[in-house]
């Protein structure tokens, strides 16, 4: 079924200014787009459509989760206790964990063909939360055919899931067995992962980081995804600052992510470049860092997103609610600006895409919440409160 009506509404479309509160409104979704969507019941057109009665409840646009590592295989529990303990990030890293303890479980499973299966799981449990759009990154093979493999089993899945998955190719820093050549590896990235990833991903993302890739080195690789006509996105200023985004704005990146750490003058100069400022407070809280700048970035205009950072090792979150809950307690967002970092902020930095609103001619993705307040979502910390999570017009249970 990919045409279906919701009636009886409290319609929160997120479409123009705002988020778009319709309090007794209806969508209709047909082959598998939204067809129409207003105040009162929708035209006789649709009364041939199968009806879901909302019986008052909160409708929104399916979210969207644009900061994801969903890709790996294996656990980091043990460094978990380690941060329970006091060390910091680098320290375990410097210990041969940190992404590094990742490559080994990922590469395997990639060779066993059990990457793909493993990635299906953890997006049933999204598209449960009310994830309905999800951006993937590579990152945890770092050898030109484990990445190219692990690009290859995204499309894969994205042939028969429901959801809209974004692949986007990821340079997250330099293997331990690549570290006397490091100019090599970052030649290989440029001339062989980006030129042959190129007609399948949609964009590079580059760790800029005194712990993975120096401000020369991602330059010349957001060069070669600008010659390569990829978007560009960005791990930026998680553990210091090192100019990184300013570099990112330079190239009018769609996204810089983390930003704990970041200067007014690389504010300014986001803002001018019009990129999107990706909140992730699960890893920010689980590393202890300072929150990123919200209140600067705010009153820059710079647009906020909000993301899980799905990964092994700092934010193993699968639930966008519970991160939209850290966004307006630890970064003290406002509840609105949580819901539009999870739907249409979202949306543009994966490049203004048809998700995250509901308006004629978006995608058919749509959740009916157990509650009638757009709060409820963000106060009820780790509740389930999805009642149907419905992906291009087909209907999932929460």
């Amino acid at each position: 079924m990919s045409s279906l009506v919701i009636k009886n509404a409290r319609v929160m479309t997120c479409a123009g200014h705002g988020l778009g509160l319709l309090e007794r409104g209806a969508v209709a979704i047909e082959a598998g787009r939204v067809a129409w969507v207003g105040e009162g019941a929708p035209p006789a057109a649709y009364d041939h459509l199968h009806t879901i009665d909302a019986k008052g409840a909160l409708v929104t646009p399916g979210l969207v989760d644009c900061h994801t590592h969903a890709v790996f295989a294996g656990d980091r529990g043990a460094e978990f206790e380690l941060r329970a303990a006091g060390k910091t990030y680098q320290e375990i890293q410097a210990a041969g964990g940190g992404i590094n303890a990742t490559l080994g479980p990922t590469r395997a499973a990639l060779a066993a063909g059990e990457i793909e299966a493993i990635l299906e799981a953890r997006l049933a449990r999204m598209l449960a939360g009310g994830t309905t759009t999800v951006e993937i990154k590579t990152g945890y093979a770092l050898t030109t055919e484990g990445e190219l493999g692990l690009v290859h089993a995204i499309a894969q899945v994205a042939a028969r899931s429901p959801m809209r998955l974004v692949p986007t190719l990821l340079a997250h820093l330099v293997p331990p067995e690549r570290r006397a050549d490091r100019a090599l590896f970052v030649r290989e990235i440029c001339e062989q992962w980006i030129p042959r990833a190129a007609a399948v991903v949609e964009a590079v993302d580059v760790w800029c980081e005194d712990a993975a890739f120096t401000l020369a080195e991602t330059r010349a690789i957001l060069e070669a995804a600008t010659t390569a006509r990829l978007a560009i996105r960005g791990h930026v200023g998680q553990l210091s600052d090192i100019g990184g985004a300013e570099l990112f704005a330079a190239f009018r990146a769609r996204s810089v992510d983390h930003l704990e750490y970041v200067g007014d003058a690389a504010l300014a100069a986001l803002a001018a470049a019009g990129t999107v400022a990706v909140m992730l407070p699960g890893a920010c809280v689980q590393l202890r860092l300072p929150p990123p700048p919200v209140a600067k970035l705010r009153a820059a205009g710079i647009a906020m997103a909000v993301a899980t950072d799905l990964n092994p090792g700092t934010s193993w979150s699968e639930h966008l609610p519970i991160q939209m809950w850290l966004a307006t307690t630890h970064f003290a967002m406002t509840v609105e600006e949580a819901w539009l970092g999870v739907t249409r902020h979202a949306a543009k930095a994966l490049g203004g895409t048809d998700a995250g609103v509901l308006a004629p001619g978006a995608r058919g993705d749509v959740v009916v919440w157990k509650c009638d307040r757009p709060v409820d979502v963000c106060y009820r910390m780790g509740a389930s409160l999805v009642e149907y999570a419905i992906a291009g017009g087909a209907v999932h249970f929460g």
